[in-house]
């Protein structure tokens, strides 16, 4: 496709966006703007994008395509600005913030314009940030949500699936609505739940020290999203309150008939509660993205002596495998395997596993 694309915010999530537009289309012409000057040239240089913009206003009035790679409480601020520009009738305009329905209805004015704008949510993401941390297949297979008005044509939401082609994601149509409620789910709950967690091990620590050196294991996996962005998570939540205030009613009932079959020493009821959520749990999709970033861990069982460590790590740079975190297992209670290594994809650990299997006997397993 050929036109102008208009990048807002250039950090991990713009700027993936961009290279992936780049290297699908390459008679594209990509401009982009961040608040951070210094962010900002970092993607000129790195080839994220074609163009500086010095404002706002110059980027959006050439623009075909506007995408606002910003947290959703400053894109709603930049799309109130965009709604006293002269933009082009037939503009695309789309964002990439984890809650839609506050977008959409403050996005109402550019509709009332005659501009098309189309609520987008990549579930993918990464620890790193900024310009630098951008790679063009940060998306791959991973899901990505639309979230068009009911009266959006059919048109536009295909053209906007072209020009995102190139993120290699997987699009689905939902509303709003939907949207929020879905990522309230399977995302933003279990961030309340995961801090929660931590909380209580923190005012646990109080009483007894040694809650620190116990939770190294499973407690620190299981509770790893609780490391996000404190920035992020308050607004997002502040932005899907209302579905986020329900499902903690839902939990406290479920917690509610947890504590009382545990009070009356209701086997039968505290057995199926494991049972339905095992079934549940084992039958979700194994090979695919969902709403939370995953984390691509290989666990080895490797006996304790010197060198071990730079055993594995040579086998794999034999390999030319590359890792991104490597730690070892005080605690091990439900996990198997003293060492973890951590990888980029669910393809370089799957090379790693056959790398491992191949050059030692070490058990591996994966969670």
């Amino acid at each position: 496709m050929e036109g102008n694309v208009f990048v807002i915010g250039l950090g991990l999530i713009g700027g993936s966006v961009s290279l992936a537009i780049r290297n699908k289309h390459e008679k594209a012409f990509i401009t982009g703007y961040d608040i951070d000057g210094r962010n900002l040239r970092l993607a000129k240089v790195l080839g994220l994008i074609d163009s500086e913009a010095s404002s706002i206003r110059e980027g959006a009035e050439a623009a075909d395509l506007i995408i606002i790679g910003t947290p959703v409480i400053q894109a709603e601020a930049i799309i109130e600005k965009l709604c006293s520009y002269e933009l082009k009738q037939n503009v695309i305009i789309t964002d990439v913030g984890s809650t839609k329905k506050g977008i959409t209805e403050t996005a109402l004015c550019l509709k009332e314009k005659g501009c098309t704008f189309i609520g987008g949510h990549p579930m993918a993401g990464s620890h790193k940030s900024g310009a630098i941390a951008a790679k063009p297949h940060l998306f791959e297979n991973a899901f990505y949500l639309l979230t068009p008005y009911k009266d959006t044509s059919e048109e536009s939401v295909d053209r906007l699936k072209s020009w995102l082609a190139g993120t290699k994601a997987n699009f689905l149509v939902v509303s709003p609505e939907q949207h929020d409620s879905l990522t309230g789910v399977i995302s933003h709950f279990p961030h309340i739940i995961a801090s929660g967690l931590v909380h209580q091990a923190k005012d646990y620590e109080e009483k007894d020290e040694l809650v620190t050196r116990l939770a190294a294991g499973g407690f620190r996996d299981i509770t790893r999203i609780a490391s996000s962005s404190p920035e992020m998570w308050r607004d997002i939540l502040l932005h899907n309150k209302r579905v986020l205030l329900q499902l903690m009613e839902n939990w406290l009932n479920q917690m509610g008939q947890v504590k009382s079959a545990l009070e009356q020493g209701d086997s039968k009821g505290l057995f199926e509660y494991f049972a339905v959520a095992k079934q549940f749990r084992d039958d979700l999709p194994a090979g695919s993205q969902g709403a939370i970033p995953a984390f691509y861990d290989l666990y080895i069982d490797v006996p304790d002596y010197p060198g071990v460590i730079s055993e594995i790590t040579g086998y794999l740079a034999k390999e030319k495998i590359s890792i991104t975190n490597i730690r070892i297992l005080e605690t091990r209670e439900e996990i198997y395997g003293a060492l973890v290594v951590s990888f980029q994809s669910d393809h370089d650990r799957k090379l790693a596993e056959d790398c491992i299997r191949h050059h030692t006997s070490y058990e591996t397993f994966l969670t």
